[in-house]
């Protein structure tokens, strides 16, 4: 073997290894990703243990890479990402475990308890981040700053309001089925949509999801759930305020549609 064959395989080698250290690390910070937003979905936090939390998040997100946090399209295809690589984390409780932890309730009444339960939970989420910005209204936030900490606001959120939607198929008799993947993939679509999941419809993987024109819908929707974030920045602890309120309310109004939908698909099952 020449010289040069044998220092292009070393270097060939190396970045091999490079990639693969690389790779393997992007792993580890998924999945401390996954075990922090799935803490964040607990229905029973105190407050400082949610600022805690979010606190983490804004770590974990930082070192899975913020390059195209300044580019709105590009930074909504992120947070679709990271939203799809938390999805399957997300614990979901069966029918079994929710009447436990709320025994002696009818399925309509337990709905509006989970509702109100994610409501506030997404509204603490705000009050927490505005908490955070407002603190930091005496330096101003830098540029980095500022998106990292509305992305973690963001993906909290979601995680929040997936779990209520696979929740809420559990109250009224529709699961939702298939592997890991397909769960989640479901439970993004049915958030995007504001509707329940049609069980006539094979599921289908989050990269299947994410590979369709519900890649742009999903982009819409956390667009808005952004555009929401926003809020956390306003002077002093208005920010954590109005932040707060409007996540509360938009919980609120998600929850409502998707009972709506599946109190009515559940009527055509029986009927049918």
């Amino acid at each position: 073997m020449s010289g040069t064959d044998h220092t292009a395989e070393t270097n060939d080698s190396r970045a091999l290894e490079q990639t693969t250290a690389k790779n393997q690390e992007l792993a580890a910070v998924d999945s401390e990703l996954g075990e922090t937003v799935a803490a964040l979905t607990a229905d029973d936090l105190e407050p400082a243990g949610r600022r805690q939390l979010l606190g983490r998040l804004v770590g974990d997100i930082r070192r899975r890479g913020m390059g195209q946090m300044f580019k709105p399209k590009a930074a909504m295809r992120w947070m679709g990402d990271v939203v799809a690589d938390v999805a399957p984390h997300i614990p979901v409780r069966d029918i079994e475990t929710l009447r436990r932890h709320f025994p002696g309730l009818s399925d309509d009444d337990l709905a509006d308890r989970l509702i109100r339960n994610a409501a506030l939970s997404t509204a603490g989420v705000g009050a927490a981040g505005g908490g955070v910005a407002a603190v930091e209204w005496v330096a101003p936030p830098t540029l980095l700053t500022a998106p990292v900490l509305l992305a973690a606001e963001t993906v909290a959120v979601v995680a929040v309001e997936l779990k209520l939607v696979g929740e809420l198929h559990e109250i009224y008799g529709q699961p939702i089925r298939g592997g890991l993947g397909q769960r989640a993939g479901a439970l993004i679509q049915a958030w995007s949509q504001q509707r329940g999941v049609n069980p006539l419809v094979p599921g289908v993987g989050v990269a299947s999801v994410l590979g369709t024109a519900a890649r742009k819908e999903l982009q819409t929707s956390l667009l808005k759930r952004f555009g929401r974030s926003l809020t956390t920045y306003g002077p002093m602890l208005t920010g954590a305020a109005v932040a707060g309120y409007l996540n509360r309310r938009a919980t609120k109004n998600l929850g409502d549609h998707i009972k709506k939908d599946l109190r009515k698909s559940r009527s055509k099952i029986i009927d049918g």
